[in-house]
């Protein structure tokens, strides 16, 4: 039986539509997926150029950064001019990122001998930026205001820092920052230390025992009350070794049980080690705070500063 022509029409139509159909929804989704690709590219594009200028714009701030830590060095006393006044001394100095908020000085004034250490609110560029006011205030302080009493000193500073700090912003904010110092003078001639701290404890080791001078639970820019600071006065003797530092040893978390590694621990170890040379002495700092680290990040500056006060010099 032969089919109806006009039945065959209309199959052979139903057929033409179908494979119209499909071509025109493979066609559209073709379309449709070219576009998504296109845009893809154009995203990716344009995610790798946000990428090149965020690592110019990285770059850049490492290249300010790293410029600044060495405008920062160079204001800092190095270790072979530390030696010029102490023969017997060593300078560890690890800051957490580029730059520090822990900072010292030495100079020396009227045949006394003035050594700071200190530590600006947080780290990193606002403390490199507090380090550098607290570096003037204190040069102003010894070297044109001729104060030679540390407490006197550190009552200057915080109202120094009181006065910069503290005054209201446009925007309507105060800014409320200070450090923690320590303030050592040494008269060679008298043996004699006169020291004063604020939040800084100095430890003296003699005959293998350790003492601890305290400093006041007052921050330099933050006493508006002006109340004084406390001088210690020390007699010394010629094998006497001092450690001033700052707290990002002390605070620094590691071990088996991932603790900060506190202050009892520090004193045991400077009490082991404060009759081995000076340089000696620094690396073992240095490798023992690294191995109680086990690869946890530095969470803050580290700066300790060791010294015999009557060792003389070698200028």
């Amino acid at each position: 039986m032969i089919a109806d022509p006009i039945w065959i029409i209309f199959y052979a139509a139903l057929v033409i539509l179908f494979i119209s159909m499909v071509i025109f929804f493979q066609t559209r989704n073709l379309l449709r997926t070219r576009r998504l690709l296109i845009e893809k590219e154009q995203a990716l594009d344009q995610i790798e150029k946000q990428k090149l200028e965020l690592e110019t714009r990285d770059k850049n701030m490492t290249d300010s950064l790293i410029y600044a830590q060495r405008i920062q060095e160079a204001l800092l006393p190095s270790e072979e001019y530390f030696r010029r006044f102490f023969s017997d001394s060593f300078i560890f100095f690890r800051p957490k990122d580029i730059v520090s908020g822990d900072f010292y000085w030495i100079g020396e004034k009227k045949n006394k001998i003035f050594v700071v250490a200190a530590d600006c609110t947080g780290h990193g560029v606002p403390g490199a930026l507090m380090s550098m006011i607290g570096l003037e205030i204190i040069d102003k302080a010894i070297n044109e205001d001729n104060l030679q009493n540390p407490a006197a000193i550190l009552g200057l500073m915080n109202r120094g820092l009181e006065k910069t700090f503290s005054r209201e912003k446009n925007i309507g904010t105060i800014i409320r920052d200070g450090m923690d110092i320590g303030l050592c003078v040494i008269d060679r001639q008298k043996k004699r230390i006169e020291y004063s701290g604020a939040f800084f404890p100095l430890y003296l080791i003699r005959d293998n025992s350790l003492t601890e001078i305290k400093g006041d639970k007052l921050i330099i820019g933050m006493n508006p009350e002006g109340i004084q600071y406390t001088l210690h006065e020390v007699d010394l003797m010629d094998n006497d070794i001092i450690y001033i530092f700052s707290d990002g040893y002390i605070d620094q978390f590691g071990g088996e049980e991932n603790k900060k590694f506190m202050y009892r621990r520090f004193r045991y170890l400077l009490t082991r080690i404060h009759a081995f040379p000076v340089d000696d002495q620094k690396s073992i700092l240095e490798d023992h705070i690294t191995a109680w680290m086990a690869g946890n990040p530095q969470l803050d500056d580290m700066m300790v500063l060791g010294f015999k006060p009557l060792s003389g010099s070698t200028k």
